[in-house]
């Protein structure tokens, strides 16, 4: 197994310290602060660890803080309720005497029902694309120097495109649509349990999403003048898949307005299976002090 996938693995297992309390650690420290997925999956993690026969439908986080990947990360778990049909649970994400994320996520026992979902949409093959890391390796003249340092950095999550152009630079593109599609998958088989899939599709929703919001404007997560951050998280499972097994990630970005941006994504297996949903508001600040590139 690539050790970036063991990493992974090794991230969202948390050491139980307590009744419904529970510990994670950062051990991807590739930015300077933690990624919002892997809080978001460990939370996910640390609330499914105090729900018996059920299992996550659906989650809604808030990021209160920037977490510090040199700290521990201790995950608080409350006991809303504990229904015939749906168990609730709360999340807070305390590090450094001080709460950084929250979770609510909600559980449910699986029952039949009425069935429908959009259709996915068309997109090439995703052996027709290359990942980010080979990006970097062909085009890196192509990129700002930080985004192609974090592309070519071995991450457990394989990324690609459906539209290269969009990092291509500002004076080459054409206007922008606020719409993307992208083909992720863990780099390695992962273990069967369906209780790790989640934990690491949880992870790899944080991805992109904001860029997407960018688009329109011609610019990206890496652009100097851009203060961007994670500020809430929502997640819907809908039907069984595999995070080892390609999902297409179809992004659209309805707004950006007073400093936020709003994204919203599908995540559909290989066969066109939605089995994921997904909404993200994100900061996206203009930055004075620093010019444009």
């Amino acid at each position: 197994m690539p050790a970036a996938v063991a990493a992974l693995l090794a991230t969202l297992d948390l050491e139980q310290i307590g009744a419904d309390r529970f510990r994670g650690f950062c051990r991807q420290a590739i930015l300077k602060r933690v990624f919002g997925g892997q809080i978001i999956g460990q939370a996910l993690v640390a609330a499914a660890r105090t729900v018996e026969a059920r299992e996550p439908h659906s989650l809604h986080g808030y990021f209160l803080l920037p977490g510090d990947p040199t700290t521990p990360i201790d995950y608080e778990v409350e006991r809303l309720r504990d229904g015939g049909s749906f168990a609730t649970r709360r999340c807070a994400a305390v590090q450094h005497g001080r709460t950084i994320f929250t979770l609510t996520c909600s559980f449910q026992a699986q029952e039949e029902g009425l069935d429908h979902a959009l259709p996915m949409p068309e997109a090439p093959d995703p052996d027709m694309l290359m990942s980010q890391g080979r990006m970097a390796e062909v085009f890196p003249h192509m990129m700002p120097e930080a985004m192609q340092r974090y592309f070519a950095q071995d991450r457990p999550i394989d990324v690609r495109p459906v539209d290269i152009t969009r990092y291509y630079p500002k004076a080459e593109r054409a206007p922008l649509s606020p719409r993307q599609n992208i083909w992720m998958r863990a780099t390695a088989r992962l273990p069967d349990d369906p209780a790790i899939h989640r934990a690491v599709l949880a992870y790899m929703s944080d991805m992109t999403l904001l860029d997407t919001a960018l688009a329109r404007h011609r610019r990206s997560v890496f652009d100097d003048d851009i203060q961007g951050a994670s500020l809430d998280h929502a997640l819907w499972f809908h039907r069984p898949f595999r995070a080892d097994e390609w999902l297409l990630y179809a992004q659209e970005s309805p707004t950006t307005v007073g400093g936020r941006g709003l994204a919203r994504g599908s995540l559909f297996s290989h066969d066109g299976r939605l089995v994921a949903s997904v909404m993200q508001e994100g900061l996206l600040r203009l930055r004075t002090d620093k010019p444009a590139r």
